[in-house]
């Protein structure tokens, strides 16, 4: 691990990765992997997830091509120096900006989108100009091991390498000293990551999880509103990091959405979803029966069957549940959905706010003083008003967590921004100096007096 990474950080102090020519190539060269992967990709990713060529083009290549391409368009632009305005106290002074690259970065993938969550860091990490290393989640395992095969005959290791392994190749791994490190996984994974990086101080991106409401109120467009939260909630059965992990709605409509909910579960996955040959699975045994468990909670309104043999649960919506119930206490990251009721916008508020921020947050309404008032009393990562999900796959808007959800963002410039470290450089004129700031009498001081004043 240690020779690994030495081979890595000399080929970065070499400069190779620095010129724009040299990341641009690289990440063409990254594009043009995953097309000549693509069916590869289709395979793996139905043997880990049962996931069909519809979402896997959606929510992994998609996403993926979307990302390159738009780098690709701004890079040259990112990378330019950037020149800040001469305070009068500095004239003759230049002052600029340089974006520089941290140098190795180790990026830790999650198995819930093994191919997408993988790889989207690593197009930031490229366009800033660092070298890579890749832990996939051994839960993804053919996954894995395809990632390990594409990049293996793709790219140099000294410039990119996967590791494969279970949790104590994690553990070695943050061992070592790298100069950045980017996370996705759990929140309790997370802290550990953080506490890894402190020994040497190493900067992290933390792209963690935690309990994402949905507010549906009832000026809400109901057909609409149950379409999207159920597209939502069950795309990837429910193993999404921003899934709506619960409902509030409001007392008015909240019949109404439930039986709108349940035919829109019907269109999407059929009348007997475990028999939908395109439902994802749950990813492994361990994950089912934690799922199971927490079916006991509640009443089940529709969904509840369970198919151990394929690791299916049907799409699920429960009521009847308090905040103290099992399935409230952690993210389920399942196609589990808690519904609740609720009369006044303002106690949904203040019950949220007793809880950990959330990476995401939906809001369901027209009213535009509604929608105010939550952006302005919720802190969560991000979210939609009148959808679910969506915002994570547009380019132009940062995505990360917040407290327990996370900390940095990415996707579009935020990811160059993420992998670079922003130099500042003052360049002093010598065909002049101005006396004041050096101590000396009374004359110098007023002037200075009257300057900073």
């Amino acid at each position: 691990m240690n020779k690994l990474i030495n081979e890595q950080k000399t080929f970065f102090y070499s400069g190779a990765t620095k010129p724009y020519s040299f990341r641009k190539e690289q990440l063409q060269t990254l594009k043009a992997m995953l097309k000549r992967y693509e069916a590869e990709i289709y395979e793996v990713l139905r043997a880990d997830l049962n996931k069909s060529k519809h979402e896997t083009l959606t929510t992994e290549l998609g996403i993926l091509y979307t990302e390159i391409d738009f780098t690709l368009k701004h890079l040259k632009s990112w990378m330019k120096t950037q020149k800040v305005p001469t305070p009068f106290t500095h004239t003759g002074t230049t002052n600029e900006i340089m974006y520089e690259p941290y140098g190795t970065v180790l990026v830790i993938a999650p198995w819930n989108y093994p191919i997408q969550l993988a790889i989207a860091p690593i197009i930031g990490a490229i366009a800033a100009g660092n070298t890579v290393v890749l832990k996939p989640s051994e839960h993804a395992i053919h996954t894995s091991k395809l990632l390990y095969k594409m990049f293996q005959e793709t790219f140099d290791s000294q410039f990119i390498t996967v590791v494969e392994g279970g949790v104590d190749v994690n553990q070695q791994l943050l061992n070592e000293r790298f100069d950045y490190i980017f996370f996705t996984g759990s929140t309790n994974v997370g802290k550990i990551v953080m506490e890894k990086a402190s020994q040497y101080l190493t900067p992290v991106t933390l792209e963690l999880g935690g309990k994402s409401p949905a507010i549906v109120d009832k000026d809400c467009n109901i057909k609409l509103t149950a379409k999207r939260l159920v597209w939502g909630k069950f795309t990837n059965a429910g193993q999404t990091c921003v899934a709506p992990d619960y409902v509030y709605a409001h007392v008015d409509i909240y019949p109404k959405l439930i039986k709108e909910m349940k035919k829109q579960i019907r269109k999407l996955y059929g009348n007997k979803p475990l028999e939908n040959k395109d439902y994802v699975k749950i990813v492994n045994y361990q994950h089912f029966k934690r799922l199971e468990k927490l079916l006991e909670t509640g009443t089940i309104i529709t969904g509840g069957e369970v198919n151990e043999q394929d690791l299916k649960i049907a799409p699920t919506l429960i009521e009847d549940i308090t905040w103290y119930d099992p399935i409230m206490e952690d993210e389920i990251f399942g196609p589990l959905l808690p519904l609740m009721s609720f009369k006044q916008i303002d106690d949904v508020i203040k019950q949220i706010q007793n809880y950990e921020k959330p990476l995401a947050l939906y809001y369901f309404g027209s009213s535009n003083k509604n929608q105010e008032i939550i952006l302005n009393s919720l802190s969560f990562g991000g979210g939609c008003m009148n959808d679910t999900l969506y915002h994570l796959a547009n380019p132009h808007l940062p995505f990360g967590g917040v407290g327990s959800s996370g900390m940095g963002a990415y996707h579009g410039h935020a990811s160059f921004e993420t992998f670079s470290h922003a130099k500042s450089i003052l360049t002093q004129s010598t065909t002049f100096d101005i006396p004041i700031r050096y101590p000396g009498g009374k004359l110098a001081f007023k002037i200075a007096e009257k300057l900073f004043k």
